[in-house]
């Protein structure tokens, strides 16, 4: 099977490409390594999700990338440099090569930036997806996997948060722009035969993860004997994922794909349990052997006091078990954080 794969260089996506050239597939990742954190993290993932290693030397963005390209493309593997919001520069893509499904977790991310920045993540989110629904329309791609978030559930006073409960009111422009996409999916889903599956994903974590989410960053702090920014009391909690549990979800959600139609859902990928920010700190602290020094803040907008993940759906429809609990999960992020710390 060949598979296109959005934001494939970043944490979870660089983790799905690892998976399915392992099991001998091939794959198109498409990404544009935006500045929202440092690009060579970036290509540092990319090398990793390849199997490849490089004595890199970077010289410049533009530079770094085209080299990038040439020394990951194979026959099974390409990679190309493309911001979703460029429809003919998606197109081109398209027009080259025989997809057999998109997976699409390239976002803007972030739920505080989303606020500062609504326009910007109306376009990559909104705009971006629907060049990937059109093309896919255009070329006769029958199977979609979209990633979604958590965070649509906004302040859901009903725990654990169920696919069936009503999210028709975000909290943070990123979230909207999340519960745009499955609205959105379901035109081209019912207008045009495409069978989707949009996952929520409940915090995810480990290895790779992304340098502003909360494990990794406060991690380096600790590490570096800074200050964490510690918002509110410490009470607010989240269904923390680990990264291998997600990637198992989403192979399982390419599967019922394949051998299913007609299908639209929406499934909640999480780890049903629930660690407060006080509890993440301290297990951080654990695993480090350093305790952590606090900058107490108040509660950001935007923030979800909770979230929990009712996973029932997945595990009856694709058979998604997630296996690593939190204590578990944070012994390997850290394990690996302490190796790639600079």
């Amino acid at each position: 099977m060949k598979y296109l794969v959005t934001g494939g260089s970043g944490f979870i996506g660089s983790h799905l490409v690892e998976c399915l050239l392992k099991n001998g597939h091939s794959v198109i990742n498409i990404d544009n390594f935006d500045d929202f954190y440092d690009y060579k993290i970036k290509i540092k993932n990319t090398f990793d999700s390849v199997n490849k290693t490089s004595e890199f030397t970077f010289h410049d963005k533009e530079h770094d990338i085209q080299k990038l390209i040439f020394e990951t493309s194979s026959k099974h593997y390409q990679l190309y440099y493309q911001d979703i919001r460029d429809f003919n520069g998606l197109q081109k893509i398209f027009a080259k090569h025989k997809i057999d499904m998109v997976i699409h977790l390239a976002a803007l991310a972030g739920i505080r930036p989303s606020i500062e920045k609504p326009l910007e993540y109306e376009e990559v989110n909104v705009r971006g997806t629907m060049n990937l629904w059109e093309l896919s329309k255009e070329f006769k791609i029958e199977k979609f996997i979209c990633a979604s978030s958590s965070s649509v559930y906004g302040n859901n006073s009903k725990i654990p948060f169920t696919e069936t409960d009503n999210v028709d009111r975000p909290i943070s422009h990123y979230a909207a722009t999340k519960k745009c996409g499955e609205i959105m999916g379901h035109v081209y889903h019912h207008l045009y035969e495409i069978d989707m599956i949009h996952l929520r994903f409940f915090t995810v974590y480990g290895p790779r993860q992304r340098p502003d989410l909360a494990i990794h960053k406060f991690a380096k702090i600790i590490q570096e004997n800074g200050k964490i920014p510690f918002y509110g009391d410490g009470s607010s909690a989240r269904d923390y994922t680990y990264v291998d549990d997600i990637i198992d979800g989403i192979l399982k959600s390419i599967h019922y794909l394949e051998r299913n139609k007609p299908v639209y859902e929406i499934i909640n990928l999480g780890e049903n349990e629930v660690i407060n920010l006080n509890e993440m700190l301290s297990t951080l602290e654990e695993n480090l052997d350093k305790k952590a020094h606090k900058n107490h803040l108040p509660s950001q907008p935007g923030d979800m006091p909770k979230t929990n993940a009712d996973v029932q759906k997945a595990k009856k429809l694709i058979g998604y078990h997630p296996t690593i609990r939190f204590q578990n999960g944070i012994k390997k992020f850290v394990e690996w954080f302490l190796r790639n710390a600079t």
